[in-house]
Order: structure tokens, then sequence, then C-alpha cells
């Protein structure tokens, strides 16, 4: 499945168009490499997601064309969720 559609079923992004954006904008990784949107996403494939200063670690669970809500969840396992503090500007 395409990661821009696997974000959007799996609800880890509410839109494809933005999974799209972020794709381009090399905000997305699988596995550690930039994924575009067109990049295929398989079980047990590690994600990361940066959303300005948000960061989200994931691990492909499974992979569905569509999901309820229960069903999206399950989809994926977050290891890690954070963001960044703010640098501090000394003047």
């Amino acid at each position: 499945m395409r990661i821009d559609k696997f974000l959007k079923v799996s609800r880890l992004i509410k839109r494809r168009e933005l999974a799209k954006q972020l794709c381009e904008a090399g905000d997305i990784l699988i596995n550690g490499k930039p994924a575009k949107p067109s990049s295929e996403v398989e079980e047990g494939q590690r994600l990361s997601i940066s959303i300005g200063r948000h960061r989200i670690e994931a691990e492909v669970k499974m992979v569905r064309p569509y999901a309820s809500k229960e069903q999206a969840e399950a989809m994926f396992a977050i290891l890690s969720d954070e963001i960044a503090k703010e640098e501090e500007s000394h003047a």
C-alpha cells in the first residue's frame, strides 16, 4: 500500500493530501529513508513522521485498504511520540 494512503487509513494523518505534502518535504521516513507519496509500506517497517516540532516513531503492524477507528488503531504501534523543545535564544 502507498505510504500516503496508509497514513490516512491508519489515521496517523487525517488527510491524504497532508501525508503527500509531508512525504514531498522529506518529513516521512520508512526505515530511516525518505519516503515518496508512492513508496510502498509493509508490515514490520518503521515510520518516522515529523509535523513541525512533533515527531512520531511507529511500527507498521498490518496493512488494510480500509479500516474502522478500532481497526486503524491496530495497524500500527507507537514507539515514541515527542515534541521537540524550542531552542532558547540567548540575547
